[in-house]
C-alpha cells in the first residue's frame, strides 16, 4: 500500500487533498503544508490488547491513582490537590512568561520523586545554570536535552523515572511522522505516544505548550481533549505577578487560580493575594473602589480604577483593562438609561489592578462605584468595598458565596460591605464583624456612596 500526502492546516488541523490558500475552516492564510501519511497495513489485536477485559466498579483499584505532592501549594490547588498518578497535564502561556521556570521549579522540589527534565529548546549548561539560579537541586532529578521521541522513550525505559516533564512539545518529533518539528502531525503522535507511556505506566507527564498568536494552545484542538488537565500560565510581562488558571481538569475542579510573584530567584507563592491587590489605596482619590470577587474557590478584594472624562473627539472613548469591553458597554447603557446620568458623550476608562482578568459578574457594582466616583469628582470612603452584579432594568442581582466575600472583607479591615438585597435571604451576617448595606437598584448605589 502506497503512501499519500494530504495538506493540512497548521492552525485548526483542518484537512484538503490539495494546496488551498484560505483555509475554510479557521479563515486563515497560507496555512496549509503537505505531509506525508505513511502506510498501515492491517493490524492484529496485539497481546496487550487481549489483556483488557470489561471490570465491575466494585472491582476496579482506585488505591494505586494516588496523588504526588508538589510541595508548591498554589499549584496543587489548582491541579486538583496534587499530580494524579498516570495523568498528563498540559501547560501553555505566552513566550517569556515563566512556564520553564514554573515546572523546573516544581521538579527541583520534588526531592523524593525520581524525575526526568527532558528539554528541546535548552542545553544541559542552560538547564544547569538556571537551576542554580532557582536553588540547589537534589540527585532524583535527571536532565535529558532531546528531540527525538524514540531516544527519550529509550531513556525513560532505562531510568524509570517517576514524574517526566516535556519542555515543549512543539520541539519532539517521531518517526512515525514525515513532517517537520512543531506541526500538527508531529504534535499529534508524540503526544499520543506520551499519553500511552503515562496509563500504561502510572507516571504522569507534564507537556508545556506554546500558544498561537489568539493566544490559545499551539497545535491540534484535539490536543486539549486527548489531555487529562490543561493549565494557562498568563501574566503581564511588565507586571511582577503570574496567575495559573486551570482549563480543564479530569481530577478537580476548573475554576482554580494560583498566583504567583516572579522575581530573580524564581516564582514567589502569593499566599494572600487580596493584600498586593489592594496596594497603594491609601490615598483618598475618586474613580476608586473595592470588589469583593471569587476566583475558584478562593475570595478576592480587587481594586477597580475609572477615569470618566469629556470627549475631546468626536467618538467617545470606550476602554478596559482586564474587564470584559462589552460588559462595559452595557454598564453605561444601563447608568444612561435607569439613573439618568449622561455618559453617552463622555471617554470612560477602566482598570482592574494588578493585571488580573475579572469574569466575575460580581464586580458591576464596583465598576459603577468608580465610574460615578470619577463622573462626580467625589471619593469613595476607602472602609467600604462592593459586591452585586447588575441587571439591564438597574436592579442588583444576587451573587453567589456571600458569606465568603462578606468574610474576606471584615478579614481585611473593611467596615461596610454593599451587597445585593436578595442575599439577604437566608444567610446570617451576625457573626461578621462589619456592617452590611443592602441595595435593590442602582439609584440607591449613588444615594449610599456620595
Amino acid at each position: 500500500m502506497k503512501s499519500k500526502s494530504v495538506y493540512v492546516c497548521q492552525s485548526c488541523g483542518s484537512q484538503s487533498a490539495k494546496w488551498v490558500g484560505h483555509c475554510p475552516a479557521c479563515n486563515e492564510w497560507n496555512t496549509y503544508v503537505e505531509e506525508i501519511i505513511p502506510s498501515r497495513s492491517d493490524l492484529k489485536p496485539s497481546q496487550q490488547s487481549l489483556k483488557s477485559r470489561p471490570q465491575k466498579l466494585d472491582d476496579i483499584d482506585i488505591q494505586q491513582l494516588s496523588r504526588i505532592k508538589s510541595g508548591n501549594a498554589e499549584f496543587d490547588r489548582v491541579v486538583g490537590g496534587g499530580l494524579v498518578s498516570g495523568s498528563v497535564v498540559l501547560i501553555g502561556g505566552e513566550p517569556g512568561i515563566g512556564k520553564s521556570t514554573l515546572v523546573l521549579q516544581l521538579s527541583l522540589q520534588l526531592s523524593k520523586v525520581k524525575t526526568l527534565y527532558i528539554s528541546g529548546e535548552e542545553s544541559l549548561q542552560q538547564l544547569k545554570m538556571r537551576s542554580q539560579r532557582l536553588g540547589e537541586g537534589h540527585n532524583k532529578i535527571f536532565f535529558l536535552s532531546e528531540t527525538s521521541l524514540e531516544n527519550i522513550m529509550a531513556q525513560i525505559g532505562q531510568f524509570e523515572p517517576e514524574l517526566v516533564i516535556v519542555d515543549s512539545i512543539q520541539t519532539m518529533v517521531t518517526e512515525r511522522a514525515e513532517s517537520s518539528a512543531g506541526s500538527i502531525t508531529q504534535i499529534r503522535e508524540c503526544t499520543n505516544q506520551l499519553i500511552h507511556f503515562a496509563k500504561t505506566s502510572n507516571c504522569p507527564v507534564i507537556l508545556i505548550g506554546h500558544i498561537n498568536k489568539d493566544g490559545h494552545l499551539a497545535g491540534p484542538k484535539v490536543l486539549e481533549h486527548m489531555v487529562d488537565t490543561v493549565l494557562h500560565f498568563e501574566g503581564d510581562q511588565n507586571h511582577l505577578y503570574r496567575i495559573l488558571r486551570v482549563l480543564k481538569n479530569r481530577f478537580g475542579p476548573t475554576d482554580e487560580m494560583g498566583i504567583f510573584e516572579m522575581r530573580s530567584t524564581g516564582l514567589r507563592i502569593v499566599s494572600n493575594p487580596s493584600e498586593f491587590l489592594l496596594a497603594n489605596r491609601e490615598m483618598k482619590l475618586s474613580g476608586n473602589s473595592v470588589a469583593a470577587i471569587i476566583e475558584g474557590h478562593r475570595p478576592l478584594m480587587l481594586q477597580s480604577q475609572a477615569l470618566v472624562s469629556t470627549a475631546a473627539y468626536g467618538t467617545p472613548q470606550r476602554s478596559a483593562t482586564g474587564f470584559d469591553n462589552r460588559r462595559l458597554g452595557m454598564l453605561l447603557a444601563v447608568l444612561e438609561k435607569r439613573a439618568g446620568f449622561r455618559l453617552a458623550v463622555k471617554d470612560v476608562f477602566l482598570n482592574m489592578v494588578g493585571g488580573l482578568k475579572v469574569n466575575d459578574p460580581a464586580a458591576d457594582m464596583a465598576v459603577v462605584a468608580a465610574i460615578l466616583s470619577s463622573e462626580n469628582n467625589l471619593a469613595v470612603e476607602q472602609n467600604i468595598c462592593c459586591t452585586g452584579e447588575l441587571g439591564l432594568s438597574g436592579e442588583f442581582r444576587p451573587v453567589t458565596r456571600i458569606e465568603l466575600r462578606v468574610a474576606e472583607s471584615a478579614r481585611l479591615g473593611f467596615k461596610q460591605i454593599l451587597i445585593p438585597y436578595a442575599n439577604l435571604k437566608n444567610t446570617d451576617f451576625s457573626r461578621f464583624d462589619i456592617q452590611i448595606e443592602p441595595l435593590k437598584h442602582i439609584g440607591e448605589l449613588h444615594k449610599k456612596l456620595f
